[in-house]
């Protein structure tokens, strides 16, 4: 039986762990899957925060029965359109027939425009500083546009010191555990900056100004439930979560390099480890990948921490490897900033890649350092002695920019 779990009383996650999904708009879930968290709260209002993807709203039902029949609950608060939290909303309309389903004023556009019979939906627009009382308790809201949709919110229960922050401090982790110290920190961390670097990166901008709003608002929280992933239970983990979300969105890079390259006849990775040990001789850590065995969101996951990341391609027809031109495109829409960049690569008879990789990594910001590495067929000892003089002056800048 799928059972519910209480996080508070009264109120309980009655969401769906989904071990099998391995992909998520082109950022990797394998071999973690996900959850999509939904939660109900049972007051004088009886109100379901959320729903679930569409193909897991059997789980979510089953769960939510053994505490309430699905008629009796009274509201529904739609934090956030997208299909992972509301793709099971027509069903659960359908079972529950609530008096009222709260959104902000971009959700509203979004569900109209997302479902056909939503104009018949008993839709309630609620903005910034709204309140509703549930009987016991309330909810009030704020808007949080562009984390990482405009139609997102948070909803805050100040009796409970309860934030249900929707994708906001998420993780994409499959578990039979629900809270966050049931797990080591460590994995914790991995899944947050993971979720975070690959997903909410490019809107680093707006989670400072949600930050700060929190913190202006002086809201009292004892406990975050996202709808992916685990629940901050104790305070000193919500803390965790929210220096962790603010040192994500500052994007502190720490002296750590990444060299991401993909190869055909085995020189352009040679100069990847070339360029590798003139780093380790700087003082640098490195991490080698190829973009053959790396999906491109891991090393976005290594890309979070590095301020330093190298990429190598040899040329083919004029241009450039597609895994190198898929990572280079992903990496850019990401918008990772306060990064050095450097190319490489070896070539036969035109050389183009170098060139090619240097104005992608110019055109997002990075600085680069030393001019682009490029080699001719089969990289000499000569040749690899410049990788690794070049890998020792791009050491010795990252080095002289992190003690800055």
């Amino acid at each position: 039986m799928l059972k519910p779990v209480q996080i508070k009383k009264d109120i309980h996650w009655i969401g769906a762990v989904d071990y099998e999904s391995r992909n998520f708009h082109g950022y990797s879930l394998s071999p973690d899957g996900t959850t999509y968290n939904n939660y109900v709260i049972l007051d004088e209002k009886k109100t379901l925060v959320d729903t679930v993807k569409a193909d897991h709203a059997s789980a979510s039902l089953e769960r939510l029965a053994q505490l309430v029949r699905p008629e009796d609950i009274d509201w529904i608060v739609v934090n956030h359109v997208e299909p992972d939290h509301a793709g099971a909303l027509p069903l659960f309309m359908e079972k529950c027939r609530p008096e009222a389903v709260f959104c902000s004023p971009m959700g509203e556009k979004a569900l109209l425009a997302h479902f056909r019979d939503a104009g018949d939906w008993p839709l309630k627009v609620v903005k910034s500083g709204d309140s509703i009382s549930l009987g016991k308790r309330s909810l009030s809201f704020l808007e949080t546009r562009m984390l990482h949709w405009p139609d997102s919110m948070f909803s805050y229960m100040p009796e409970e010191g309860l934030l249900f922050s929707n994708d906001g401090f998420g993780q994409n982790l499959a578990s039979s555990e629900r809270f966050a110290d049931e797990v080591s920190r460590e994995l914790l961390l991995h899944a947050l900056s993971h979720y975070y670097h690959n997903i909410v990166l490019p809107y680093s901008r707006q989670v400072l100004q949600v930050l700060a709003k929190v913190s202006e608002l002086k809201l009292d929280i004892s406990m975050i439930a996202p709808d992916h992933g685990l629940i901050f239970r104790r305070r000193e983990d919500v803390e965790f979560v929210l220096e962790s979300y603010r040192s994500f969105a500052e994007q502190k890079t720490q002296k750590r390099a990444v060299i991401v390259y993909d190869t055909m006849w085995h020189s352009t990775e040679r100069m990847a480890y070339a360029i590798a040990e003139g780093l380790a001789d700087a003082g640098v850590p490195c991490r080698i990948m190829s973009l053959k065995d790396n999906h491109h969101s891991a090393v976005m996951g290594e890309v979070a921490r590095c301020g330093l990341v190298v990429v190598g391609s040899p040329t083919h027809n004029n241009g450039i490897l597609p895994f190198v031109a898929g990572f280079l495109a992903f990496m850019r829409g990401l918008r990772p900033q306060n990064r050095l960049g450097a190319a490489f690569g070896s070539f036969g008879w035109s050389g183009e890649s170098v060139k090619i990789i240097g104005e992608q990594l110019s055109g997002m910001g990075f600085e680069l350092p030393v001019e682009g590495i490029k080699t001719q067929y089969v990289p000499d000892e000569e040749a690899l002695e410049q990788c690794c003089a070049a890998g020792q002056a791009l050491g010795k800048v990252l080095v002289e920019k992190c003690a800055g």
